[in-house]
């Protein structure tokens, strides 16, 4: 069924207008009667076409109810800043898993060095992208790719957050598994470049409260690395 997302909703009146209503009108050539889904802060109103005039699509409403592919969990992934295609993939496979928000970070080790105002230009790609992802994989939400931070500015982040797991492959690291994450409502996930992190910085995400933990005797690529820990945080806070 289709997708759209808006901000505010007026469940006696709801329509789409803009693109939404073009797409839904000349690309999918969708006629009155037939079924769609507009999704509003993790609530999924399941709609009938009412009708269609021009710019704007009328829509009965159905049933609401929660969106069933949202975790119970928010997720902020802190992704050190790898080359474009990568965090272009990041970003995809990233909301199909159920990340609420992506920072990106500019590490020490980050190959790609980007200033501000070059990677705000790339911001509209990258959501996007998001929005893509969202609307294919049956998301209740948007998920927002945040400008480019610095890594301190990244470390006050996460202490606004209930719990923040930093990957790291030197020693001293836990497993997922022996982190705990009962009762956790927001979590950070912090992962590296190409480059990964330095010693200085993992230390100064576990004085700022972050556990440090490791994937295992395997070195894992940048893009795959906070795809594999976002699938073993969904599964341990059962969200799969």
């Amino acid at each position: 069924m289709p997708r759209f997302f808006t901000n505010e909703i007026d469940e006696e009146n709801i329509c789409l207008t803009g693109p939404d209503a073009h797409h839904v009108g000349f690309s999918l050539r969708m006629k009155a009667g037939e079924p769609l889904t507009v999704c509003c802060n993790g609530i999924d109103y399941n709609c009938n076409v009412r009708s269609i005039t021009g710019d704007m699509v009328y829509l009965d409403l159905v049933e609401k109810h929660r969106c069933a592919a949202e975790p119970t969990v928010d997720v902020t992934l802190f992704q050190a800043v790898p080359k474009l295609d990568k965090l272009e993939f990041i970003v995809r496979k990233s909301v199909e898993l159920g990340v609420t928000r992506i920072v990106p970070v500019l590490t020490r080790r980050c190959v790609s060095r980007p200033d501000s105002k070059d990677f705000a230009k790339k911001l509209v790609r990258l959501n996007k992208i998001a929005e893509e992802a969202a609307k294919q994989s049956g998301r209740g939400i948007v998920p927002e790719v945040a400008p480019m931070v610095s890594y301190k500015e990244a470390l006050a982040m996460i202490k606004e957050l209930d719990r923040t797991v930093i990957l790291y492959e030197e020693e001293g690291g836990r497993s997922f598994g022996d982190v705990g994450f009962e009762d956790v409502k927001s979590i950070g996930l912090v992962i590296g470049s190409e480059g990964g992190f330095d010693k200085e910085e993992a230390q100064a995400a576990v004085e700022t409260g972050a556990v440090q933990v490791w994937l295992g005797k395997r070195i894992l690529r940048c893009e795959t690395a906070p795809i594999t820990a976002l699938s073993i945080l969904m599964f341990l806070t059962n969200n799969m």
